[in-house]
């Protein structure tokens, strides 16, 4: 693969797919706090890695990053806890909103850098190609936290968000999704999303 850095990195973003299997056993408060423990942790070992080396850390760390002052990585745990911190009344929403941006996130960059030919609208950094990759594997994604409806608003809202964002998309994606996906479940009237 021509972006196999690129790759390295999604991969890892990717997996914090493990937070919405340790969902199951937690509830969002200590969902929450797990997410702020990760950031801050992420935070720490950021710094560390600036003086010295850490086995294991440091290369993987090193291995992904697109500079030396990128923190995506925290971003992304910090936009979990407020996505569970907004959202943990339902599980369901802040689980659905959370794997869009991981694996919406994830595949749109893999896709948009390696296949992405033609320019969005009002973004030429973005492609068409990405966007709809990261709406595709969002929904695929979101189905097995909640109903079509709840999924497809959510990963086309999610999609829309990473296209145009001028904040930390790890921020934005998971509350304007939540939000979707809430909206969404509202119309449907279901008081549960699947």
């Amino acid at each position: 693969m021509k972006y196999r850095r690129e790759f390295f990195r999604q991969l890892i973003h990717a997996s914090g797919i493990i937070f919405i299997i340790i969902s199951t056993h937690l509830n969002s408060l200590q969902m929450l706090l797990l997410s702020v423990l990760a950031a801050a942790a992420g935070e720490v070992i950021f710094r560390i890695d600036r003086i010295h080396y850490i086995p294991l850390l440091s290369g993987i760390l090193r291995g992904c990053r697109r500079n030396t002052s990128e923190r995506g990585f925290i971003y992304y745990f910090l936009g979990m806890a407020v996505t569970y911190a907004i959202f943990g009344f339902s599980m369901d929403i802040a689980n659905g909103a959370i794997v869009i941006l991981t694996l919406g996130d994830s595949f749109s960059t893999i896709i948009g850098r390696e296949y992405g030919k033609h320019r969005l609208p009002f973004n030429r950094d973005k492609s068409i190609e990405g966007s709809l990759a990261f709406a595709f594997s969002g929904f695929i994604g979101a189905l097995f936290i909640t109903g079509p409806l709840p999924a497809l608003t959510g990963a086309v809202t999610g999609a829309l968000v990473e296209a145009y964002t001028p904040v930390e998309d790890n921020l934005t994606i998971p509350v304007f999704t939540g939000a979707a996906i809430l909206l969404s479940g509202h119309i449907m009237g279901a008081p549960s999303l699947l």
